[in-house]
């Protein structure tokens, strides 16, 4: 079955920063989308690639040593095991595709882990 899905709609839904939602499935990866204010923890993915794109608003997306500013529209893919933190000085609309597998927090533990949910 082929479905559409409204961003805008979806992400008006949410009322909570990292939070991820599920919006899709593609093969063996989720279609997730959170609305993000302020920093996360540096973490890493052993085994899997991540997308983020941005939808609304611009992150800086911190590699190792480098960061990466990304405004709407413009997407990045974090190789798996690379250690990586998003962080967003206003509120921004992130869509990420990621396996099914991938927790947000990577290997790290804490308040912020959470298990996405479908919306």
């Amino acid at each position: 079955m082929v479905s559409k899905v409204n961003l805008a709609e979806k992400f008006a839904s949410i009322d909570e920063y990292w939070k991820p939602k599920i919006v899709g499935e593609l093969d063996d990866h989720y279609v997730k989308i959170v609305r993000i204010k302020g920093d996360f923890v540096m973490h890493r993915h052993e085994g899997a690639d991540e997308m983020f794109l941005v939808v609304k608003g611009q992150i800086l997306l911190r590699i190792r040593d480098e960061v990466l500013r990304l405004k709407e529209g413009e997407f990045a893919i974090v190789p798996q095991a690379v250690e990586h933190a998003p962080l967003a000085e206003e509120e921004a609309h992130v869509m990420l595709v990621e396996r099914r597998s991938v927790v947000n927090t990577g290997e790290v533990r804490n308040a912020r882990t959470v298990e996405a949910e479908w919306i």
